[in-house]
């Protein structure tokens, strides 16, 4: 059995390296010709500009390479899994050749991928036809031995070199062989790693520091998302308490003066009016517990985020099955805004949904609260405007969260949200 592991191990890696190679040979052949027209094209357009020419070709010529740029982008994601962010300004609605050339010229993402072109064509040309190089030329070595070296050793003369051995008879060419041995292990071990470094030079001169652009550009949105819950929220607390238990008080105030008055005249008004003071009081207390509740539950305060989730469940009105194994708790503002957003995707289950059974898994993963909440309803569940599960993606996204959801027509409806967090 461990043979055919090795076996099969063996035979995985060699089909990654020629794959390598080939996809590495195969951008070789495309990044010179198209690196050196595109860069051309631009520096000429950009030069005709003044003349007016330049104005309507240049938009074209940098879409271009915007597209050519995408193209490695999107390849370094499938190929080695490299991420390079790519973060364009929107461009102007007016179709004014001007507005719009200005405007792409001064978009800095722009400007990466014309100083990109050149680095693509030198340094980029040479790591992707290096992988290629180093798999095919131990060939030459093997065909020495095999024989090839005789036509050199009778041609001119000169000596034949094999890197640097040289090739003049059967045992200088069995050097060679073992030469080549050497290079193709060295191409086993090295040649995917050669491809994954010539993606990783793009991402040094795509990426740039768009990467931290957008970083900023979310966090900004995210914390402007936030201003604005935190002042939705203060209102509901105010209007909750101005039209709830401030009334009650308000109403109670006023029957215990009535009551002073009346004590001695009419001792039996006073006690209906007593009763009805208790039961303010009583009202008034329950709506501060259940605004104290919707603020930060006492159960998530005191147990942590499973046993809320749990206490969450238990007052739906539909059977709902929930998974726990966080083996810490999170940070309480985490937690508390994994317990609302929760809370939020159950009820739109519970109202829109038209399911009979839910379920809620929440784990933690490689530094990831995940939590996915599951029902078997209709479906049609997305994010958008009007939707609860955008205030959800706006309460996660203050965390630098994320929301996915998958709810085709017909069901079933998987809402799945990730917060980085490390448990205590």
């Amino acid at each position: 059995m461990t043979t055919d592991i090795e076996r099969g191990t063996f035979r995985t890696r060699a089909r990654k390296v020629l794959l390598a190679a080939v996809q590495g040979l195969t951008l070789a052949v495309a990044v010179l010709p198209c690196g050196v027209a595109f860069l051309c094209l631009t520096l000429v357009s950009v030069a005709l500009i003044p003349l007016g020419i330049g104005l309507f070709t240049t938009p074209a010529i940098l879409t271009g390479v915007r597209a050519l740029a995408d193209v490695r982008r999107r390849l370094a994601a499938q190929w080695c899994g490299v991420r390079i962010p790519a973060v364009y300004r929107p461009l102007p609605a007016s179709g004014n050749p001007w507005t719009r050339t200005v405007a792409l010229l001064r978009d800095p993402q722009v400007r990466r991928d014309v100083l990109w072109l050149p680095v693509d064509f030198t340094a980029g040309f040479v790591t992707a036809l290096l992988p290629a190089l180093l798999l095919c030329y131990p060939l030459e070595g093997f065909l020495l031995a095999a024989g090839l070296w005789r036509p050199y050793a009778s041609g001119t003369g000169d000596t034949y070199w094999y890197a640097f051995v040289p090739v003049s008879d059967r045992t200088s060419a069995f050097g060679a062989a073992g030469l080549a041995a050497v290079l193709l292990v060295v191409a086993y071990r090295l040649v995917p790693g050669m491809l994954t470094a010539h993606f990783r030079l793009t991402r040094a001169v795509l990426g740039g520091d768009a990467e931290l652009a957008e970083r900023v550009r979310v966090l900004t949105e995210t914390r402007r998302d936030a201003v604005d819950t935190s002042a939705a929220e203060l209102r509901r607390i105010e209007r909750d308490l101005h039209d709830g238990a401030q009334a009650r008080l308000v109403a109670m105030g006023m029957d215990l003066g009535t009551i002073a008055s009346l004590v001695e005249r009419d001792p039996a008004q006073a006690k209906e009016l007593l009763a009805q003071a208790r039961r303010n009081s009583a009202e008034a207390l329950e709506e501060l517990r259940d605004l104290v509740r919707g603020i930060h539950p006492p159960v998530l305060a005191e147990r942590g985020l499973g046993d809320a989730l749990r206490a969450l469940a238990l007052r739906l009105a539909l059977p709902t099955e929930v998974t726990v194994e966080l083996p810490g708790r999170a940070e309480a503002p985490v937690e508390s805004a994994a317990y609302f957003a929760v809370s939020e995707v159950l009820t739109n289950a519970v109202k829109h949904a038209g399911a009979d059974r839910i379920w809620v898994d929440a784990h933690h993963t490689d530094g990831r609260l995940r939590i996915t909440v599951t029902d078997n309803g209709k479906g049609g569940a997305a994010v958008g405007a009007g939707s609860g599960l955008t205030g959800v993606e706006r309460r996660l996204g203050t965390f630098d969260g994320v929301l996915a959801v998958s709810s085709p027509a017909g069901g079933p409806t998987m809402v799945t949200m990730e917060i980085p967090c490390v448990l205590s």
